[in-house]
């Protein structure tokens, strides 16, 4: 297996041209992009593991690339870079399928720890396939944690990183309350910094896709504490 690649989709060279020798020197394969239109094509090729995605790109907004290529199917990483500023840019980012943001100017080094926590939790996702016909037909519901799958009956329910870290959290212990600080020390890491919207956001996307797979099973909000997962009523 090579190493992981790294998409950047960004326009502006003095950002490009630093993170692009920073990730090399540190073992990627990276690949460069100054437009949306053909990032998306290369993560619809396959072989991407990793997408650091500028807003502000020439034809078409960030936020859009972001949308379509979680909507083709892709289970990699995203990390939004910005100068977009306010919390309204990060929630709604967070919103269409990224995992993480970083605003501009970011410290290469804040940027390469996130690049590497994130990699570490997510790995390259197969695209879904049927499951295997051993599959238990007794377990409607289920989190498979070494092929980082989660199966409703006889149907995956895609994830992105981070929501397949949050699910699984909470379905190690079902029923049992997991505390919002706990959520984002182990699925984002003991130094996030963000907003802790960023979980919320998560924690909605995957409510609804539950509800659109018809789940028996959903999460439940602890008022000031966290959030448990139990059988749907």
């Amino acid at each position: 297996m090579g190493p992981p690649c790294v998409l950047v989709v960004e326009d502006d060279d003095r950002i490009a041209a630093p993170l692009l020798r920073t990730l090399e020197r540190e073992g990627y394969a990276v690949e460069r992009f100054e437009e949306g239109t053909p990032a998306i094509t290369r993560v619809g090729a396959g072989g991407v593991d990793l997408l650091l995605l500028d807003l502000g790109l020439p034809d078409m907004d960030g936020l859009d690339v972001c949308r379509q290529v979680r909507d083709g199917g892709f289970h990699g990483g995203i990390i939004i870079l910005t100068a977009r500023d306010g919390e309204l840019d990060r929630v709604v980012g967070l919103d269409t399928g990224a995992d993480d943001y970083l605003a501009k100017p970011f410290a290469l080094a804040e940027l390469l720890a996130r690049t590497r926590a994130l990699l570490r939790r997510s790995g390259s996702a197969p695209p879904p396939i049927a499951p295997p016909a051993s599959s238990p037909v007794d377990s409607p519901f289920r989190v498979d944690r070494q092929a980082r799958r989660v199966w409703i009956g006889g149907a995956e329910l895609p994830t992105t990183s981070k929501e397949f870290d949050v699910l699984a959290m909470m379905e190690s212990e079902p029923g049992s309350v997991v505390t919002r600080d706990r959520l984002i020390s182990e699925v984002w890491d003991e130094h996030w910094f963000g907003s802790t919207k960023t979980l919320d956001a998560t924690i909605g996307r995957l409510r609804q896709k539950l509800v659109d797979a018809q789940a028996p099973v959903e999460i439940v909000n602890v008022r000031g504490v966290g959030f448990r997962l139990e059988p749907r009523r």
